[in-house]
């Protein structure tokens, strides 16, 4: 007779190591941990993150989004950088479902990969954790998918997905909008997880390393600066003044995002001479010989989050932060031209 287990095939012999994903769930415990809220009602290993509302909302309205980080991953491999690529993916969706005003309550990843490598995943998970925390939300589950024949040996993508909440009457969707209001832009970090086809491309026509000085540093650090993550700077804004449509710049950039949360019958001019670009967007335009309507509609170009108020209070709202922020802009009639216009 022959000894089934000695002679079959196992799953680790097909490529998927299930040990390695067992010693990946033990090392990302703590991490899960720390990023923990009263309202999460169990721990990691479930088949479902458990979170109750409670009565801390009158008439709550759930807010979701889904997201990844592109071809950003792309770079973070080739420089051995995995630990802040967390970051970008909690960003991407938190920022978006902040928009409406809803505060970020908890987030799931899935981490995919040909191979699992306990090492690098386990220091993307804590740049999620890291995320997480800095948006104030809970990591209350995820999926590891190891998919050989899918993916290469040192290869893995994201998703990441988001669930806010904001009370109903508090909703954010840009109706109050009107003439009389401007838009306030907030700094972005850099490129943020948005052009990076185009980055990627920039870099290979132009013969570019990626230790090449730029500014205080190199292009390889201006290019993984990861995502800024706004939630807790936004939250206390909206608690305090009257902000009638907020934007998360991301593909499309300038140009296509802050107009999808104005009505229609306005438009909006925005003058580029109204903040500092950083000079990772002047070396992409200059070495990729990119227009400046085409860089305005892909990258932010140094604005990662707008506000649009009432013109009155806008420098109020300037003043209360304690960083750099600027009117970039005033709302306006759409008329029959352009919605979107530039400044010289």
């Amino acid at each position: 007779m022959t000894d089934d287990k000695a002679d079959g095939l196992s799953y680790r012999d097909a490529g998927v190591d299930i040990d390695a994903g067992n010693a990946l769930v033990d090392r990302i415990k703590p991490l899960v941990q720390a990023t923990r809220r009263p309202e999460v009602l169990a721990g990691i290993g479930g088949f479902g993150g458990l979170f109750q509302l409670g009565q801390r909302f009158r008439d709550p309205v759930l807010v979701s989004g889904t997201d990844g980080v592109g071809t950003k991953l792309l770079l973070a491999r080739q420089l051995d950088r995995h630990d802040s690529i967390g970051i970008d993916l909690v960003a991407m969706c938190v920022n978006d479902i902040l928009v409406c005003g809803a505060e970020p309550l908890f987030f799931l990843d899935y981490f995919a990969c040909g191979r699992l490598d306990v090492e690098t995943a386990t220091r993307v998970v804590a740049g999620i954790a890291d995320g997480c925390r800095q948006a104030g939300c809970a990591l209350i589950g995820g999926e590891t998918a190891e998919m050989p024949g899918m993916y290469s040996d040192g290869e893995y993508d994201l998703a990441g997905f988001a669930v806010g909440a904001v009370e109903r009457d508090r909703l954010i969707d840009g109706s109050a909008i009107d003439s009389d209001c401007v838009l306030i832009g907030l700094p972005a970090s850099g490129p943020h997880s948005n052009g990076y086809s185009l980055i990627r491309k920039i870099i290979e026509l132009s013969g570019a390393r990626l230790d090449d000085e730029l500014g205080e540093g190199n292009l390889g650090d201006a290019l993984l600066a990861p995502t800024r993550i706004y939630a807790r700077t936004v939250l206390e804004l909206i608690e305090r003044f009257d902000i009638r449509g907020m934007a998360h710049i991301t593909g499309g950039g300038l140009t296509e995002n802050i107009i999808r949360v104005v009505p229609d019958h306005l438009g909006i001019d925005i003058d580029p001479r109204a903040w500092p670009r950083p000079p990772v967007f002047d070396w992409l335009a200059e070495n990729g010989k990119v227009s400046d309507a085409e860089m305005r509609r892909t990258f932010n170009l140094g604005i990662g989050y707008v506000l649009i108020c009432p013109e009155p209070q806008a420098q109020t709202v300037i003043d209360s932060l304690e960083e750099p922020a600027w009117v970039i802009g005033q709302v306006r009639e759409a008329g029959s031209g352009e919605r979107v216009s530039y400044g010289a």
